[in-house]
């Protein structure tokens, strides 16, 4: 039997906001709805491709150009996603969600309405977890509905033209509660919901290209007031930034006009990042009847309860938890669990390097794990590539443990580490062919350390006269002249303890 049925459905209804008053002393109310692109490879209710860049209108199909008498399928990994989304954002997922028409007039909506849903939908609560001034805070959110996307309205010149292989791409609406207060909590808040639909594996996080966006609801009040005010959405934001300085340019407009004695009026507006301000785009003097129904051709969909159960244990581990792991358990710094979190493939990196390193060096866990993170983050980090959620290592996680082994063992030093990591990531050959094919070994024989400290110090004169006059901290230069004059094979610990004896001596 599927994990996935269908049942007759039920109604829906919309919902309005109010008017608020004035006063000199503001708050900013603010509530975020982000769409975010699930990630899937064909469309949410047919199967033609979501992938990004193709030539305008050959990613369609009846279905998704609104064709008469075509249906819909519900693609089931798309609600797999999105319930996934709610269980790693705390929301209660539920096995009844119910598809609605929204019915609206536009030219990138082929059919006159957009399948998505209201009454029922996926996820109800839930909360994004975040971090502003070193403050942890947290916001509540409403739901998480699924829809289909719209098509590309194009503008050439006095002409619009329309690009449908967007249509019908699988979205969540993430609706936040007006908890937010300020421009930069916005930031904080959409930055941290990025980072866990990204290590849940829901969405690509591609502000470019529109696979993760945001409209921000705006409003001011009289500080202390419980009341809304009137409330102003900004619309096509398109970096964390920009979202920002919007919101703070439009908190600056709503509170001038309200001290001028003037009145906010519902509408929705665009921000202008050369004028630091926002502009109007459209009246929204009243609230839109889009006419919701739930949607004859896609009768509710039931989730079986062991699906949602395995869904709910089968959730990869969100960045905040492994920075509290590698904190706790790996003693890394809170900087530097944060640098190697930025992305979710390099943070199974690092797990995955750190693992193999501590079984094949008999190294301790924390151990392991500081020297692969060192590692990483000076000398694999600058060469990663990202591409949504795929990344791009120069070698693999598996590779690195050869490489750090070889250290660990005292084959070769840190020094030359680093060299044979480009080769190897020339070549493709592991580290130790590399070292035995180009005689790379750590030089640790006492005989040949000993003729290189002698010929030297035997060069070096003025500066064993320092030395041996207090100055020691040119021990340090006859290192680096030995390590010099080994190409970088000598075994730095014997070398200091050679050149201790013979200038202490």
């Amino acid at each position: 039997m599927s994990d996935f049925s269908t049942e007759p459905a039920g109604s829906a209804a919309d919902f309005s906001t109010e008017p608020a008053g004035s006063a000199a002393d503001f708050e900013a109310v603010i509530g975020l709805e982000v769409h975010a692109q699930l990630a899937t490879r064909t469309k949410l209710f047919c199967g033609c491709s979501t992938a990004y860049g193709a030539a305008p209108n050959t990613q369609v199909c009846a279905v998704c150009l609104g064709l008469p008498g075509a249906l819909p399928v519900v693609n089931a990994r798309a609600l797999e996603l999105a319930a996934l989304a709610g269980f790693s954002l705390g929301c209660d997922v539920r096995p009844r969600s119910v598809f609605a028409r929204k019915s609206y007039f536009y030219p990138d909506l082929a059919k006159g309405y957009q399948i998505s849903q209201l009454d029922e939908p996926l996820c109800l609560g839930g909360y994004v977890r975040y971090v502003l001034d070193g403050e942890a805070r947290s916001a509540r959110l409403t739901r998480i509905h699924v829809e289909e996307d719209a098509a590309k309205n194009l503008h050439l010149g006095g002409r619009t033209v329309v690009d449908f292989n967007r249509a019908g791409t699988p979205l969540i609406e993430i609706v936040g509660e007006p908890e937010l207060r300020s421009g930069a909590e916005a930031e904080a808040y959409l930055r941290a919901l990025r980072e866990v639909l990204m290590f849940a594996g829901v969405n690509d996080g591609n502000l470019e290209e529109g696979s993760f966006r945001c409209d921000a609801n705006v409003s001011i009040r009289p500080r202390g007031s419980a009341t809304l005010g009137t409330r102003v959405e900004l619309k096509n934001i398109n970096s964390f930034r920009f979202v920002r300085l919007a919101i703070e340019s439009e908190i600056r407009r709503q509170e001038a006009l309200v001290l001028d004695g003037g009145k906010v009026t519902q509408e929705t507006r665009g921000y202008d990042d050369a004028r630091d301000a926002t502009f109007a785009m459209r009246s929204k003097e009243e609230a839109h009847d889009y006419r919701y129904f739930p949607d004859p051709d896609l009768p509710p969909v039931s989730i079986a309860p062991a699906r949602l159960d395995a869904l709910r244990d089968s959730r990869p581990e969100l960045a905040e938890d492994v920075r509290a792991r590698w904190t706790n358990e790996l003693g890394l710094t809170a900087y530097d669990a944060g640098v190697l979190t930025a992305h979710p493939e390099v943070a199974r990196y690092v797990d995955r390097a750190a693992t193999g390193l501590a079984a094949k060096a008999s190294l301790a866990a924390n151990v392991a794990g500081k020297k692969v993170a060192n590692f990483v983050m000076s000398e694999v980090l600058r060469d990663v590539t990202t591409d949504g959620l795929a990344a791009r290592f120069p070698i693999s996680a598996d590779a690195l443990v050869g490489l750090l082994v070889l250290v660990e063992a005292g084959t070769i030093n840190g020094k030359i580490a680093k060299d044979v990591l480009v080769r190897m990531r020339e070549s493709g050959d592991d580290a130790a062919t590399i070292v035995e094919r180009e005689g790379l070994a750590q030089v640790t024989d006492t005989g040949a350390l000993e003729a290189a400290v002698d010929a030297v110090i035997a060069a070096s004169p003025s500066q064993v006269a320092q030395y041996r006059a207090g100055k020691t901290a040119l021990l340090g230069y006859f290192v680096g002249q030995v390590m010099k004059a080994t190409k970088g094979q000598a075994n730095p610990a014997q070398v200091q303890a050679i050149l201790k004896a013979k200038l202490d001596g």
